[in-house]
């Protein structure tokens, strides 16, 4: 992997269940990442609001690029943490998930995201704590 383009976090974009759940990243620079989602009734979880499990994927989605996107070309990272904080309940709508790194160093970084609605009101904030990983152990990663 020579190239910052063959590495594994820019095919993030294109992973299964990102296509699957209907995730469109619409923007990337270094440290930031941005994506789009449809909340449909078929996401809800019992109670009919959109399942938690998908806003945390989102949320895991645009930080793993925004963070991978400070990575080296030997490098590659793993999660050790991720917490979202779940703020307003959400039906169906047009989501806009915003992640970018709050702290990179040189073996453990912070990521964080910000999931708002059309009307830019706060739905769901996380952060994850991320470890990278250089050399042999980024090797196949």
């Amino acid at each position: 992997m020579s190239e910052k383009n063959d590495l594994p976090w820019k095919h993030a974009r294109n992973a299964p269940e990102v296509d699957f759940l209907g995730i469109t990243v619409s923007s990337e620079s270094k440290g930031t990442a941005t994506a789009q989602f449809e909340a449909q009734a078929r996401h809800a979880n019992p109670m009919g609001t959109l399942h938690g499990g998908i806003l945390c994927y989102l949320a895991d989605t645009v930080m793993g690029i925004a963070f991978g996107s400070t990575l080296g070309a030997d490098e590659s990272f793993t999660t050790l943490e991720l917490k979202i904080n779940y703020l307003r309940p959400v039906w169906t709508g047009l989501l806009r998930a915003e992640g970018q790194v709050v702290s990179r160093g040189r073996t453990v970084g912070l990521a964080s995201c910000r999931i708002t609605d059309e009307k830019s009101r706060l739905i769901a904030s996380a952060t994850s704590t991320c470890m990278v990983l250089a050399g042999e152990a980024a090797k196949n990663r």
